[in-house]
């Protein structure tokens, strides 16, 4: 077998490909078996049908078709192995000469990943968020902490913000009442959003028996997205208690003896959670720039397949979780069909180039991931997607999904290195140290946000 590649832009690339007849022998003798088992010829066991009398029956070119679909894949991949290429997504094969007993010709056309420059990335700079800590943020805490402990209890007077009450509801469309739209001795916490738009209203003002009608576009049931008559009944109206904010409240609500020493707990917790942010917020700067610092080509038809995917992703997993269409999406978010294709596209971009460019330079520090690492980063995956561990290694191992994971966490190392090199400020001018190794799982989650798992760049290994 002789092959040329030809190259017609940075990302795309032709095999001209020739192979002496004698090469197809094993295909065409699995052609002649596979028809074999497949017809009937009078005065032959099935199986046993001589080459030169299927010939005759059936033609040569049906033969010749039959081997010549089951070689080329062989020696496609051949081709791609001697050029040592990095093939995207399947190629376009055109057979451009089939002579019997002499010559197979053919060309394919292919995306690949591009050969990539990996620019100086030590003088980045990059300048995040103060990690800041107010007073207000620590009472704020530690009065979500006492609202979990509240308790209530039954009053005779009117609703009003932040009461329990007891409700029973009816919902008409059309002037007839749904069959799932009737509910009794409903809880609801005034003021917390939890149910349908209006409510609110409807039911501040209201002593137990009082009721009230109002219009609620319904958020689900069999006239989901629907304007109702919504009926609401008052059966009990509760006022919630909340606990004194002293050291016996810390003492039941903590581990701590004293109230400073929770509130002090508090202050701990937010000062690292914001450390959190702020070193999420410095690695995703620290992408933007060097993603800038590198001319990364990005092949058309993986762009425009990655843009489709994830428009399905969003339409079909996310929104129709939410009970939402594309054009309802859009219309919460205010934007035309044409500014969310742009959206689409420019993120989309922004995931082939990120992924390009960092594995550019696992490749080049010859980064390795090591099973603890895996190990991390399974959990954590798995305990984002609701799953066990053992049940989310499953269906990666099932899903051929290892490799997937395997390049997250090496890409997630490649980016700590960047991040590692740069010199990274707060707005306060002090100097941001993010060396530390436990960074390396962050910035997995930073390079997954931007590369978008679920719609990875699929490469069709060929070694």
């Amino acid at each position: 077998m002789k092959s040329a590649v030809e190259t017609l832009n940075p990302t795309r690339v032709r095999l001209t490909v020739e192979v002496p007849f004698e090469e197809l022998k094993d295909s065409l003798d699995a052609a002649y078996k596979k028809i074999n088992q497949q017809v009937t010829v009078k005065g032959f066991r099935k199986g046993k049908i001589p080459a030169r009398v299927i010939d005759q029956r059936f033609g040569r070119g049906a033969v010749l078709e039959e081997a010549v679909n089951d070689a080329l894949p062989k020696f496609y991949t051949e081709a791609v192995n001697e050029a040592d290429l990095n093939p995207l997504g399947q190629p376009e094969v055109d057979i451009t000469e089939l002579k019997d007993g002499e010559l197979l010709a053919f060309t394919a056309e292919v995306d690949v990943r591009p050969e990539i420059e990996i620019p100086d990335y030590s003088g980045i700079e990059v300048e995040v968020d103060a990690i800041e800590v107010s007073d207000e943020d620590v009472e704020k805490s530690v009065e979500q902490l006492r609202g979990r402990f509240a308790s209530t209890k039954d009053v005779e007077r009117a609703a009003q913000d932040g009461d329990v009450v007891t409700i029973d509801l009816e919902a008409k469309v059309d002037g007839e009442v749904l069959e799932d739209g009737v509910a009794s001795d409903v809880s609801y916490t005034i003021g917390s959003g939890e149910l349908l738009d209006g409510i609110d209203e409807a039911v501040k003002g209201l002593e137990a028996g009082g009721e009230a009608t109002f219009t609620s576009q319904l958020k689900g049931g069999s006239a989901e997205g629907k304007d109702a008559e919504v009926t609401v009944k008052v059966t009990k109206v509760s006022a919630r208690e909340l606990p004194e904010l002293d050291d016996e409240f810390a003492q039941m609500a903590s581990e701590f003896d004293t109230l400073d020493e929770l509130k002090a707990d508090s202050r701990k917790r937010l000062e690292n959670m914001k450390q959190y942010d702020q070193a999420t917020q410095a690695q995703e700067r620290v992408l933007e720039k060097f993603l800038e610092l590198a001319e990364i080509p990005v092949p058309e038809k993986l762009l425009a397949d990655e843009v489709q995917t994830r428009k399905h992703n969003l339409e079909h997993h996310q929104l129709g979780q939410m009970g939402l269409d594309l054009e309802k999406f859009l219309e919460i978010q205010g934007k035309t069909v044409e500014e969310f294709d742009a959206e689409t596209t420019e993120q989309a971009v922004k995931g082939i180039k990120t992924q390009f460019l960092l594995d550019a330079l696992v490749n080049k520090e010859k980064l390795g991931v090591n099973q603890e690492e895996l190990t991390e980063h399974l959990m954590r995956r798995a305990q984002s997607s609701g799953m066990s561990p053992d049940q989310f290694a499953q269906a990666v191992v099932e899903g051929g999904q290892v490799p997937m994971l395997v390049g997250e966490v090496a890409r997630g190392k490649a980016l700590a290195v960047v991040v590692e090199k740069a010199k990274v400020v707060d707005t306060n001018g002090e100097v941001i140290d993010l060396s530390d190794e436990d960074e390396t799982e962050a910035a997995a989650e930073v390079v997954e946000d931007a590369v978008d798992g679920d719609t990875e760049v699929k490469a069709e290994e060929a070694k």
